[in-house]
């Protein structure tokens, strides 16, 4: 017990549900962390991420100072705020006075808080005169909007959480909830528990947990999204399942898209999206004949060249049967971030402007240069993400700011990244973690709060506004990142001879900056007038719009069947199926596409701290369909290339019955921190939609080619996990396959591993051993065996064993991996090591990977007792797995339905 706790409400930093947690703290350090039963989103439940967050709250993971290099060739060295501010404000005041205003841009994120993003939008068109601002929300979101603004007039999604509870029909298409929206997850189980009528239709290429779970899952081949939703509303129209009524009341071109979907019937659309005419067919009579029907859906239909057109063909499908502004029924996207909601409503992506005002629109720019007091702005687009990179790649952007996000490891074709950033005359970074990957390009590292540090306001999926409240003070010199934005503007003003930056950002608490937001938002779709941090702090949470005098705010949009439209109705789009952006073909046979884990989040700036979440997915697996395997001769476990038309990476290999024969699955979030290379971002391709701009992530043409490795190196160190896997990381690029991360759980580890054709140079090995602190020789045992190539080195302290490093071959990994996370005693291992044998001794058996993470239990305890017969509700009552989060309890539920199977 803490003498003097305090408990602080906020929000959780990770995905679009938006969760509030409670944070515990003491004397300015985090403590525990748990849900918040009083908010609306979760009421007290939280994913193993979530969960997990006070073990994020780690001094030696930040960045803590300003650091700065005047001179490309020199390394970066710690400075003071003013000397670095001044530096960075001339840097772009020179490129602004040399090359005009759109030779800078700033990069920005949806983990920003609103307040954060709205100064940055301020700052980049009010005084430096400039669109280019965007955001990592256009990798994620982007699609999502302009597929609501094309057929409801606004991006503003229309249903709430609480549809899940009212719907009889549920559509989930591109998104593994049950791994990327956990929380919302449990809610759509609670639901099919107290409704058995409840249909559950998942649309996915792979049997994710989410589509195991689902009445009907259609495994489309990649990229037929739009193919199948316009046979879906082809069988509504052929069985009279659309609403007629609704249709001629509140919607226009109706005609145009019954004409589209004419020639997608059931029996055509089969053979493009590789699902059964008939199950086509159910799922469309499901959805139609359904009380209310709600979607969900996420990256899969947003990443991708034709990301409107799956997001407005499914949005067809609603306003054909009238699913939308009723309980239970809409179209709700699913944003990934925590407040790419946020962003949108203050106009921070270079195609916006604040409070979802369009660019285009001479009105609208008018309007917010008179509120800002400026002149006006241009009315060219700014460069997007993609865009943006390119643009400082072939130099007609100077310099760049980038603020918490990590493009080397998120934007597709990392290499084109990595030389743009080279290129760049100025990289400013302002970042929390100083090991993202960008981090070591910039030239300027300004050390920006995080998470519970930080106070403002987030919007969660359903356009929800909650407060963030700080619980402590931010570690080291780091800064908020809305007064770091200031601080920067009015250096950068006075540098320009701007003599309005004060008046222009006047601000000294987020609060000023919130109320200048909400200011603009008046009379908009997104009004919120009404609300204050004071109503959000004594009411909790609250959903837009609630304008001045509302009681409460809108769960629901559109429910008297008035769009956003010039004539208030909402609009059919016309969307033909079209190819893929990249094919396969001889040389590329197989399909790659992306995704999530359960445990990790995005680029693992945070996750990728906290060794237990690494229990379930320890490393980059390569997921096949065991027949592409056989083809290829391998074997689980084996190293690979995977190789597309831009880059290549090495990984192991694992079969999969979750994926079709001539696909292939790696998740996203693997960077150069953990393997060799730059990650998955060396795969995927830059190509994006011409509307939204989100460039095509999910998918790419791959080979794989077995790398018959001979020699291997495993090493491993507890103590400050963390360090070591930064202090490792520059050996990952010395190996041809390398990689590393965490393990354990009270007592972390960081986990080494490598192979190549022959042994490593003596040097290099010395080296690894030098990183990770093992060639203590009076600690240390060594055991070599030249003629087999084998060697063993094991580091003792205070008779446990706390480091190992195996070379040639390194059989007993695990058996030493548990001994060191169990703190076991070093005896076990001291007749080993004077063994001329690999394997561990024979005993008991390993632990293997862990699927609960909450209460540490283990895939074989558990299998072994389904096997014997016990039931699934028999394990949870002895074992708990389940009986927390609940993350893991679609894994655990299709491994009962593996048992039954197998019995």
């Amino acid at each position: 017990m803490t003498p003097n706790p305090r408990e602080t409400r906020t929000t959780c930093p990770y995905c679009g549900v938006g969760c509030g947690v409670i944070v515990e703290s003491d004397a300015g350090r985090i403590t525990g962390v748990r849900g918040d039963p009083r908010h609306p989103a979760n009421f007290g439940r939280l994913c193993t991420k979530g969960a997990t967050l006070h073990l994020t709250a780690d001094e030696r993971t930040r960045a803590l100072h300003p650091e700065l290099r005047r001179e490309r060739s020199a390394p970066r060295i710690r400075a003071g705020w003013d000397e670095a501010m001044d530096f960075a404000a001339g840097k772009f005041a020179r490129a602004i006075v040399e090359h005009g205003p759109d030779s800078v841009a700033f990069y920005v994120s949806g983990q920003l808080l609103t307040e954060d993003y709205y100064v940055f939008n301020k700052l980049a068109r009010a005084l430096v005169g400039t669109n280019n601002i965007d955001t990592n929300s256009r990798l994620c979101m982007s699609s999502a909007v302009t597929g609501y603004k094309a057929t409801l007039g606004a991006d503003a999604p229309p249903a709430c959480y609480e549809d899940i509870d009212h719907a009889d029909c549920i559509f989930i298409a591109g998104s593994n909830t049950a791994y990327a929206h956990p929380i919302l997850f449990r809610r759509i189980e609670d639901a099919r528990a107290r409704n058995p009528y409840l249909k559950l239709i998942v649309v996915d290429p792979r049997r994710t947990d989410t589509a195991a779970a689902a009445d009907l899952h259609l495994a489309i081949l990649p990229g037929t999204d739009v193919a199948l939703f316009n046979a879906m509303l082809h069988v509504l129209l052929w069985e009279e399942l659309c609403d007629l009524d609704y249709i001629r009341d509140h919607t226009e071109g109706f005609d145009a898209a019954k004409a589209t979907v004419s020639d997608y019937t059931p029996g055509a659309v089969a053979d493009i999206c590789g699902v059964p005419a008939d199950d086509i067919v159910k799922a469309a009579r499901w959805f139609g004949g359904a009380r209310a029907a709600l979607s969900l859906y996420c990256q899969g239909l947003n990443q991708s060249v034709h990301g409107t057109e799956k997001n407005a063909a499914l949005i067809n499908l609603h306003l054909a049967t009238g699913h939308i502004g009723r309980p239970g029924a809409g179209p709700l996207s699913l944003t990934g971030q925590p407040n790419a909601m946020g962003g949108r409503e203050v106009g921070g992506m270079a195609t916006l402007l604040s409070a979802h005002r369009d660019l285009s629109s001479a009105a609208d720019r008018k309007e917010v240069a008179r509120f800002w007091g400026v002149d006006g702005f241009p009315s060219t687009p700014g460069k997007t993400a993609v865009e943006m990179f390119d643009a400082v790649r072939e130099g007609s952007i100077k310099a760049i700011w980038i603020a918490c996000t990590n493009p080397v490891q998120s934007m597709p074709d990392h290499i084109r990244v990595v030389e743009a950033l080279e290129r760049a005359e100025c990289v400013v970074v302002q970042e929390a973690f100083r090991s993202a990957e960008t981090v070591s390009h910039a030239d300027i590292l300004f050390p920006a709060s995080t998470w519970a540090e930080k106070d403002g306001t987030v919007t969660n999926s359903e356009r929800r506004i909650s407060r963030t409240c700080a619980a402590v003070p931010p570690p080291g010199e780091a800064r908020h990142d809305w007064r770091i934005a200031v601080d920067f503007a009015r250096r950068l003003g006075a540098k320009l001879g701007r003599d309005d930056v004060t008046r222009l950002f006047p601000y000294e608490s987020p609060e000023q900056v919130f109320n200048e937001h909400r200011a603009t938002t008046r009379g908009r779709d997104l009004d919120i007038s009404g609300l204050s941090y004071a109503l959000l702090e004594a009411r909790g949470p609250q959903q837009w719009p609630f304008p001045e005098g509302a009681e409460t705010g809108k769960s629901r949009l559109y429910e008297d069947g008035v769009f956003a439209t010039a004539s208030g109705r909402a609009r059919f789009a016309r969307a033909p199926h079209r190819p893929l952006a990249e094919s396969t073909d001889a040389r590329y046979p197989l399909h790659l596409t992306t995704g999530r884990l359960r445990d990790q989040w995005h680029g693992m700036s945070r996750t990728g701290n906290v060794a237990r979440l690494f229990a379930h997915t320890e490393e980059p697996l390569l997921a096949m369909n065991r027949d592409d395997m056989q083809r290829r001769g391998l074997q689980d476990g084996d190293i690979v290339r995977v190789k597309s038309r831009r880059g290549e990476l090495s990984a192991r290999a694992q079969g999969s019955d979750e994926i079709r024969t001539a696909q292939t699955y790696l998740p996203m979030h693997w960077g150069g921190r953990f393997m060799h290379g730059g990650g998955i971002n060396s795969l995927t391709l830059a190509a994006f939609d011409p509307v939204s701009k989100q460039p095509e992530l999910k998918h790419a043409a791959v080979q794989v080619e077995k790398l018959d490795y001979r020699w291997h190196v495993v090493a491993m160190r507890s103590g400050d996990a963390s360090r070591y896997l930064d202090a490792v990381r520059p050996l990952l690029a010395r190996f041809p396959y390398a990689s590393c991360g965490l393990s354990g759980r009270e007592v972390p580890l960081l986990v080494f591993r490598a192979a190549a054709d022959v042994p490593a140079a003596d040097e290099l090995i010395a080296d690894l051993d030098a990183v990770l602190e093992l060639n203590d020789d009076t600690c240390a045992m060594d055991y070599r065996d030249p003629r087999r190539g084998v060697s063993k080195r094991v580091l003792v302290q205070d008779g446990k064993l706390v480091g190992v490093r195996l070379t040639g071959e390194t059989a007993a990994r695990d058996w030493l991996n548990e001994l060191m996370a169990q703190g076991a005693s070093a005896e076990a291992v001291r007749r080993w090591m004077l063994a001329p044998v690999a394997s561990p001794p024979a005993g008991k058996p390993l632990r293997g990977r862990i699927v609960c993470n909450c209460l540490d239990v283990a895939e074989p305890d558990i299998r072994r007792r389904l096997a014997d017969g016990v039931t699934l509700e028999q394990i949870q009552m002895e074992l708990k797995c389940g009986t927390s989060c609940g993350s893991c309890l679609p894994e655990l539920r299709c491994m009962a339905q593996q048992a039954r199977v197998a019995a």
